[in-house]
């Protein structure tokens, strides 16, 4: 089965091809832009940038970290109509079993009613929560899903910075 290579979500249907690349959608497609700019960014510089985040509080609830990616799970469904995801956040370990406990409670109770989708990937996506929980990242070095988080979000504000000074770089004319 094949992965987006942005968000790293499974592909069962479709997506979006570009070279040897494969993205779940449009969206992440777009953002797919980022890949490139990020393999140019020292992994020097990542790296400090990692470990500071890793050892950082927590951006949900300020406590202390480490902070890594955590994972949860989700789906819903409404008779003919299933939708499910998986929503990496950036926080530490506590905030991590709350989002992972909140969607197994989520998929346990909306997810089942679709047929027949529902019926097969709510076990699929409440196993993939219980999973999470057991088996944490590692809490003594940061994860490579944080690595990447770092390393999009460093050539985001690269991006960013290019535009803001080609904008002001263009002359205003009437």
């Amino acid at each position: 089965m094949a992965s987006c290579d942005y968000c790293g979500s499974s592909i069962l249907f479709g997506g979006v091809k570009e070279g040897n690349r494969r993205f779940c959608n449009d969206r992440c497609h777009a953002a797919g832009a980022l890949l490139e700019v990020s393999q140019h960014i020292p992994d020097a510089s990542v790296q400090q940038v990692v470990w500071e985040v890793h050892q950082g509080a927590c951006p949900k609830c300020g406590g202390r970290g480490p902070v890594d990616v955590h994972t949860s799970y989700r789906v819903w469904s409404a008779l003919i109509m299933t939708q499910w995801s998986s929503q990496p956040q950036v926080s530490c370990r506590g905030c991590g079993v709350k989002a992972q406990l909140g969607n197994t409670a989520f998929s346990a109770v909306l997810g089942w009613w679709g047929f027949p989708w529902g019926l097969i990937l709510t076990p699929v996506q409440v196993g993939r929560n219980l999973w999470a929980i057991a088996t944490p990242p590692d809490a003594s070095r940061p994860s490579a899903k944080l690595d990447k988080h770092v390393r999009l979000n460093l050539a985001a504000q690269i991006v960013e910075q290019n535009q803001a000074q080609a904008a002001q770089a263009q002359p205003i004319t009437p």
